[in-house]
């Protein structure tokens, strides 16, 4: 059975207007909040930028939440731009909700895989996919691109248990069986 393993490379983009110059995509760049306290209550939000005109756009993460109501460890990572938090946070699909965006993966992570093996060795090959974080991808395009195969030839030499059209964030195992 071959490991291939997913990886996150960056950050991804995100799908959003950008009300100065109408470019459809943001980023986060270093990943930073802004935390303002009103009274007790506090405000976060995840600071991004337009990639076009570098507009800086706020995201809210909270609003107007007692203090005593954070977690401690939370509260620091808001104040340090803690690069964990602001993964988090940017991949959390409420907050994507909230504020109206999607997000763009593309170039934003890479298959670790070891190379197929010769075409005269044994078939099926087995192959076992796992993910290090949740990229959402499709596993035709996946196995297409570690296999260097068309889709159609996926489409036709793999046999799996998950759809291979549809986006995935959770590991799975395909069977590649021999060309004709």
């Amino acid at each position: 059975m071959l490991p291939w393993v997913v990886r996150r490379t960056r950050l991804p983009l995100l799908s959003l207007r950008c009300a100065d110059c109408g470019a459809a995509s943001a980023t986060t760049g270093d990943g930073r909040f802004r935390v303002n306290a009103n009274g007790k209550l506090l405000d976060v939000w995840l600071l991004v930028r337009c990639v076009s005109c570098d507009r800086t756009i706020k995201l809210t993460v909270h609003e107007r939440m007692p203090v005593g109501s954070f977690d401690p460890a939370a509260l620091h990572g808001y104040h340090t731009n803690d690069p964990d938090l602001v993964a988090s946070r940017l991949m959390d699909p409420l907050l994507a909700r909230r504020n109206r965006f999607a997000l763009d993966w593309t170039g934003a992570w890479r298959l670790d895989a070891p190379p197929p093996p010769p075409l005269d060795e044994a078939w099926p090959l087995q192959v076992e996919v796992a993910f290090e974080e949740p990229v959402p991808v499709r596993p035709g395009r996946l196995i297409a691109h570690g296999l260097g195969l068309s889709r159609s030839e996926v489409l036709r030499r793999i046999k799996c248990d998950i759809s291979l059209r549809r986006p995935t964030i959770a590991g799975f195992t395909f069977t590649v069986t021999a060309g004709n």
